[in-house]
């Protein structure tokens, strides 16, 4: 028995000049996949964890060791994995190619991979890199490591 095959590459959007200074970004659409837009920052966007830690040192704490925490106005990391979840579990079979910011990224690996989303603080996804899942019924798997040219 064989169910289609859901190929996903993410790849991570180059570094802009707000991400170069640190800022907190707006959530950056994804034609075609509205639920792979980047995380709301809500009232903390377009400021820099510098300054979001000067004016409020506790939320910003909560924000990253608390997955259900949300900024003024924005999404936890929670809700950014369940969406981001929700629209790997829609996509048709087939290939699908999404440019997207780190967050989604390290949301859809979390997602995929079953892990705690504390895990989340933990991946690293460099600038202009693909990562890619496959899926099969529900079941995701992370293709780590690939040769240069597949990309």
């Amino acid at each position: 028995m064989k169910t289609p095959l859901v190929r996903v590459r993410l790849v991570r959007l180059p570094l802009d000049a707000a991400a170069r200074q640190g800022r907190f970004g707006h959530a950056q659409p994804c034609p075609g996949h509205d639920g792979l837009r980047g995380m709301d920052m809500g009232r903390w966007t377009g400021r820099t964890l510098d300054e979001v830690a000067a004016k409020d040192p506790a939320a910003l704490h909560a924000w990253l060791t608390d997955p259900g925490f949300a900024p003024p106005g924005g999404e936890s990391v929670d809700a950014l994995i369940a969406r981001v979840g929700a629209e790997l579990a829609a996509l048709a079979p087939g290939t699908h190619r999404a440019v997207v910011d780190q967050a989604v990224v390290r949301a859809a690996v979390v997602h995929a991979l079953e892990l705690p989303a504390a895990t989340f603080w933990r991946l690293d996804v460099r600038p202009e890199s693909v990562t890619t899942l496959t899926g099969r019924a529900g079941r995701w798997n992370l293709l780590v490591g690939q040769p240069e040219e597949e990309r």
